[in-house]
């Protein structure tokens, strides 16, 4: 039983996100872009304020898996580089932290691309 609560707390701080992405999207002249920038941008914020963590702690991949997770991951990455390196940290911290995901989406994008064969849309 205990796992269902895992999974249902991961689905409503997931799914909450995407609702509020797609209530903003409706009601804006916003881009899916910039509510996607907006989406990281927040989580950058919150993770530098340490207010990120206890929802992940809390909602799991509900919480670390949008990109505001990325977000934070890349804020916790630069402060735990700028404690270890110093200033040198908030040139690497970020991308040392999140290489393994940029990697699988590089990757995975590829692998895609690659069976299905892309095409440019018609203007």
């Amino acid at each position: 039983m205990e796992i269902f609560w895992e999974y249902a707390k991961a689905f409503l701080v997931g799914g909450a996100f995407c609702a509020v992405g797609q209530v903003i999207m409706d009601y804006t002249k916003l881009t899916p872009a910039r509510i996607l920038v907006s989406y990281v941008v927040l989580g950058v914020i919150l993770g530098g304020l340490g207010w990120y963590q206890p929802l992940v702690d809390f909602a799991g991949a509900g919480a670390s898996v949008p990109l505001t997770g990325f977000g934070s991951l890349l804020a916790k990455g630069v402060r735990e580089a700028v404690d270890k390196d110093g200033f040198m940290g908030i040139l690497t911290g970020g991308l040392t932290a999140s290489a393994a995901g940029i990697t699988a989406a590089i990757v995975f994008g590829l692998i895609i691309a690659v069976i299905f064969k892309p095409k440019e849309k018609d203007a």
